[in-house]
């Protein structure tokens, strides 16, 4: 495909993100139909597709509308990328019109929000979470999340992962979140067909989440529930670390790839459907608003509503409130989210602290994509 086909693919992609369909669905759909697309095009297309994602409110401003090709107009302005491809070429996008050519040579006065690609809503308690960070987060968010592995320590130590990767011409570097942490700086997108993946030498990880792991108490021969899993990659890290973990989600269809990926990571992890009995550890990584990772999930952003975010909390609280009653005198409960919010962070804490005046906070941290990660918030309470 030629660069102005890649762009009119992305334009026709967009054109049904704004209809309502998920981004990943709408690539997945357009994949499917234009199988000419080899896997350099089908990797151009998505990067522009998720670029415009990320920064849809400039783009819509400096692009002069919201339909798939005012946003890839917009995207190009922002990023002082050319328009020669806008030629009206086979397959390529048409030329400009009048309108486009006046909208485009003239400046656009932009709000912050537009500037910082953030909701209008969220401004004021974001900037209120993140102090003077504020606008650098939210420019951070704008750029494509880097590809973070976590090395499987119960195989391999971090130098041989390295070596490893770059035996399937993969690079990798340490990074300072986690003792185990690698951030890939060249062929990423080989890392699914590299040998230390398929034998289980790495995972794919965020650094953050992986930080939240290494802030635990020591985890060997500690028996441990994971009380929200997911897809299991924070009880794949603890199990390497040696802990006895049992993974648990009120959604059990969420925890489906567990089994295979501890299989090739050679550890053990129990599924439990229901949580019962009492741990010497208890992570709850609570469904939240996702505000730290908007760089790998751009939609949703623009997704989260008032009354969205006011679910959440809800549920946070009935998470936090569950996991802790799993907990042994004396053990350990560990609170975490994927966000930068303090209504989901310390408030939440504060919440429950003031509920359960048994649990004290022992120590907390909060990361942001300025750490080099995605944002995240930890609290580890103790038990009387």
């Amino acid at each position: 495909m030629t660069p102005g086909a890649r762009l009119q693919a992305a334009i026709e992609v967009l054109d049904r993100v704004q209809a309502g369909t998920a981004p990943e669905a709408a690539l997945t759909n357009w994949a499917r139909a234009s199988r000419f697309a080899g896997s350099g095009d089908r990797a151009a297309v998505r990067d522009h597709v998720y670029d415009v994602v990320r920064r849809k409110r400039s783009c819509a401003a400096l692009g002069g509308g919201e339909s798939g090709r005012a946003l890839v107009l917009g995207l190009l302005r922002g990023t002082g990328a050319g328009l020669a491809a806008f030629d009206g070429s086979r397959h390529a996008p048409a030329p400009l019109t009048d309108a486009e050519r006046t909208h485009l040579s003239a400046p656009v006065a932009m709000t912050e929000a537009e500037c910082l690609d953030c909701p209008d809503w969220l401004v004021p308690a974001l900037r209120a979470s993140l102090g003077t960070d504020f606008a650098a987060v939210m420019k951070a968010l704008r750029h494509r999340a880097p590809v973070f592995l976590r090395v499987n320590v119960a195989r391999v130590d971090r130098a041989g992962a390295i070596a490893a990767l770059a035996g399937d011409g993969i690079d990798a570097v340490p990074h300072p979140l986690a003792d185990f942490a690698l951030e890939v700086t060249q062929n990423a997108r080989r890392v699914r067909q590299a040998r230390a993946f398929a034998d289980g030498l790495v995972e794919f990880q965020d650094a953050a989440s992986q930080a939240v792991v290494a802030a635990l108490p020591p985890l060997k021969g500690l028996n441990v529930l994971d009380y929200c899993a997911g897809g299991g990659g924070k009880a794949l890290a603890m199990a390497a670390l040696g802990a006895r973990v049992t993974a648990h989600d009120v959604a059990a269809a969420r925890m489906r790839d567990i089994p295979a990926r501890a299989a090739r990571a050679g550890v053990r992890i129990a599924i439990a459907t229901q949580a019962a009995g009492a741990f010497d550890l208890v992570l709850a990584d609570a469904p939240c608003s996702g505000s730290g990772s908007w760089r790998r999930d751009p939609a949703g952003k623009w997704a989260l509503t008032p009354d969205r975010l006011n679910q959440f909390l809800k549920n946070q609280a009935q998470a936090i409130d569950q996991a802790s009653k799993r907990v042994r005198p004396g053990g350990w409960l560990a609170y975490a989210t994927c966000s930068m919010l303090q209504a989901e962070n310390e408030d939440a804490v504060a919440a429950f602290s003031a509920r359960a005046p048994g649990f004290r906070v022992e120590r907390s941290r909060r990361f942001t994509p300025l750490d080099g990660a995605d944002g995240f918030g930890v609290f580890l309470l103790r038990r009387d």
